[in-house]
């Protein structure tokens, strides 16, 4: 986590998993080359959140802590939080794999182009992040979902 740049983010982030809210939730996106050909910008990220059930439990949105504000990028590894508009982030969040430019302030995957809040980085275990992305999926959702047993603080 990066608290330091994105103070906001890592926080939002760290109180879900000192709540256990991802426990038993699982990455559910995988979003690779082979799944996204109708789109314009594509992008690489494996994507999780907390049981559907629990997602109805959210904290309240969180601001946006844009690129451009806090330096960090969207980079091969980088934890970022997804979302809808400025201002909607709550618990779901990606990992990018490879540089995802286009997910920084000024690209253009979002139309708003304000992008989306980086806020850490995976630093052991990107070749199960890979794993993840290219396990069997219908459109973007991977079948099965990868369960996250636990998630706890390290």
């Amino acid at each position: 986590m990066d608290a330091q740049h994105a103070p906001i983010t890592a926080a939002n982030f760290l109180r879900y998993v000192d709540e256990h809210f991802y426990d038993s939730g699982s990455f559910y996106r995988a979003v690779r080359p082979d799944n996204q050909k109708d789109k314009k910008i594509p992008i690489a990220v494996i994507q999780a959140d907390a049981l559907e059930e629990k997602q109805k439990q959210v904290f309240a949105p969180i601001p946006l802590e844009r690129t451009n504000q806090t330096g960090l990028k969207h980079r091969d590894g980088e934890i970022s939080m997804a979302r809808d508009g400025p201002d909607t982030a709550t618990s779901s969040f990606f990992i990018c794999i490879g540089d995802q430019a286009q997910l920084d302030f000024g690209g253009f995957r979002n139309p708003d182009k304000q992008g989306f809040a980086a806020f850490g980085r995976v630093v052991r275990g990107m070749d199960v992040v890979r794993k993840i992305q290219m396990g069997r999926a219908k459109g973007e959702a991977l079948m099965p979902a990868v369960r996250m047993v636990s998630v706890q603080r390290k």
